[in-house]
């Protein structure tokens, strides 16, 4: 099958810090003159930031390893688990079709995505949320048909509980995964016939739909906050530095805590922790307090700015001239309520980190981009050399 790149491509992409910290912890992994080993571990963090593989992440990370762009782009464009153009912004949608799915049921989990969110696979729906495709198998053969949403499968599905799987991620809600029709794991429909007295005891739901609900981040796309970024190679004296490409002068320390269950390994070193921390890859003294995803998004910094609850009149602005910001990041700023260029040029320094840290997918555009400076020019009915290139259908 060919793969191709998306035709419309940002401008530039950039890590955030702590996934930044993340991949110069993967590359410290590997001696010197093998960093591109880590490669395909990079590109999914990419792609986990984004939603997507862009060309500009894809030479970003190209560069971190000192690689040619043709040989990441290889790798990018031969494996299917990298997505080379949008997905929605709320799930993606990988429907098994496979012999043992389709057999039972797999058209008609198909037919509800054609139905619900697009007539085609990869199209976005019409609100941007979600998108689809089948794929093959995905090795839960025993609770087909199945679908793999985020990091997640949604087994023993029916096209009726399918479609309502739908509706509640459109409402904000993340449905349990694993079985959807009482089962416990894969185990006989009519219940066990053997090993019966394991039947009491244990967990609510199986291994890996308990973790899910524990972590509580289904569907959540990875962004630092999820495991403590360990590289207890470091401490024992590391073999390779990352390569100065890699590092960002003058970077602020980053420290990266989640919460996890009881007894899970925090990482392959072993370690567990119901409260797991990492220090600052800075300052290896300090000892920040962990806290679940949800809640430290809700301590986000900074201040929320004035929002509209529609546009003007007159129509809102174009922000896609704010070099930056696409289709997609320009719905994502509607819904926020912002639609005009002096709304954004007159934010303020806290108001903008508070933007930062609430662009789902794309946190840290707003000062990467210095989008408050275009903003300005662009509300004075000035143009940027950005704005002027797009106008001439020069930008890609």
């Amino acid at each position: 099958m060919l793969r191709r790149l998306y035709h419309q491509q940002p401008e530039s992409f950039a890590f955030s810090p702590a996934n930044q910290a993340w991949a110069e912890g993967q590359i410290s992994k590997y001696p010197e003159g093998r960093q591109a080993s880590a490669i395909i571990p990079l590109l999914w963090r990419a792609q986990e930031q984004e939603g997507w593989l862009s060309r500009p992440a894809i030479e970003h990370v190209a560069d971190m390893l000192g690689m040619d762009y043709i040989r990441a782009l290889e790798v990018a464009t031969f494996y299917f688990m990298f997505q080379l153009q949008p997905v929605g912004s709320v799930a993606h949608f990988q429907i098994c079709g496979t012999t043992t799915c389709m057999i039972c049921g797999a058209e008609d989990l198909i037919a509800v995505c054609k139905d619900k969110i697009a007539p085609k696979a990869f199209e976005l729906s019409a609100d941007g949320k979600f998108s689809w495709e089948e794929v093959e198998c995905l090795g839960a053969c025993a609770n087909a048909p199945m679908a793999q949403i985020g990091k997640d499968y949604y087994e023993d599905l029916t096209a009726a509980r399918f479609a309502e799987i739908i509706d509640e991620l459109a409402a904000g809600k993340v449905p349990v995964p694993g079985p959807q029709n009482g089962r416990y794991a894969a185990e006989p429909k009519s219940g066990l016939t053997s090993l019966q007295e394991f039947d009491s005891g244990r967990a609510q739901y199986n291994a890996s739909a308990q973790a899910a609900v524990d972590i509580g981040d289904t569907v959540k796309r990875i962004d630092g906050t999820e495991v403590p970024l360990l590289t207890p190679w470091r401490d024992k004296g590391a073999m390779h530095k990352p390569a100065p490409s890699a590092v960002k002068q003058n970077a602020e320390p980053v420290a990266i805590v989640t919460k996890v269950a009881a007894g899970t390994p925090a990482d392959a070193t072993g370690a567990t922790k119901a409260e797991a921390q990492a220090k600052s890859t800075a300052k290896p003294d300090a000892e920040p307090a962990a806290k679940p995803a949800k809640a430290a998004a809700e301590a986000a910094p900074g201040k929320k700015p004035e929002v509209l609850s529609a546009a003007r009149e007159s129509g809102p602005d174009d922000l896609k001239m704010i070099k930056g910001v696409g289709p997609k990041l320009e719905q994502l700023l509607h819904s926020m309520g912002f639609y005009h260029f002096d709304q954004i040029a007159k934010w303020t320094e806290e108001e903008i980190s508070w933007v930062d840290q609430n662009l789902e997918g794309f946190k840290g555009r707003v000062s990467r981009d210095n989008w408050v400076e275009q903003a300005k020019l662009l509300a004075d009915g000035k143009e940027t050399e950005f704005s002027a290139r797009a106008k001439k259908g020069g930008v890609y």
